[in-house]
C-alpha cells in the first residue's frame, strides 16, 4: 500500500481535512491507475514566497510557481531499495510542493473549486514524479489526457475547457 503525507507549512489559505482527503484520493488513483503501490509520496503546501524561492533556487525562476516536483526516480527506470524493501518500507518516490495562494488564483482564474484546482496540481506534480513531462506539443496533450483521466475518475470533472 503507497503512502501519501501531508504538510501544511503556510497560514495563507485555510485547509480542511476535505482539502487534504482530495489530496489524497487524486494521489493514490494516479499510483494506481501508473500500476505503482508500495510507494510514499510527500506532499508540502506552502505560499508563495516559499515556492517563489525554491523556483529560483531549482529552476533559476525568481518567481512564484503552482507546483514543483521532486523526483527520487530522475533519470532511472527503477530503483530497488534493498534497506526499505528488507524494513517493509515504502519507495519515496518524491515530493510535490503546491502553493496554495496560487491555486486559489488560478481557481477563481479559471472558474471552478479550489479544490479542483489543487487535485489538478496534485495530480500534475505526481505525473512528474512517474517520469511525464510537457516539453513537447506531444508530451504536453499525453500529460493532460493522463491527468484528465485521474481526475475525472475520482469525480473532479473539468469546469471548463481552459485548463
Amino acid at each position: 500500500m503507497s503512502t501519501v503525507i501531508i504538510n501544511n507549512l503556510q497560514d495563507a489559505i485555510e485547509i480542511g481535512e476535505e482539502t487534504e482527503e482530495i489530496i489524497k484520493k487524486v494521489l493514490m488513483k494516479a499510483l494506481e491507475i501508473h500500476g505503482e503501490s508500495g510507494v510514499e509520496v510527500s506532499v508540502v503546501l506552502v505560499d508563495n514566497e516559499y515556492i517563489r524561492e525554491l523556483n529560483r533556487i531549482y529552476r533559476g525562476k525568481d518567481e512564484p510557481t503552482d507546483v514543483l516536483s521532486f523526483a527520487m526516480r530522475e533519470g532511472e527506470d527503477e530503483i530497488e531499495d534493498e534497506i526499505g524493501e528488507e524494513l517493509g518500507e515504502n519507495e519515496l518516490l518524491g515530493d510535490i510542493v503546491i502553493s496554495c495562494e496560487k491555486a486559489k488564483s488560478q481557481a477563481e482564474e479559471y472558474g471552478h473549486s479550489f479544490q479542483r484546482e489543487i487535485g489538478y496540481l496534485a495530480v500534475h506534480g505526481i505525473l512528474h514524479l512517474l517520469g511525464y513531462d510537457h516539453e513537447t506539443e506531444e508530451e504536453k496533450q499525453e500529460m493532460r489526457s493522463r491527468e484528465e483521466e485521474v481526475l475525472s475518475s475520482i469525480g473532479l470533472v473539468r469546469e471548463d475547457n481552459l485548463k
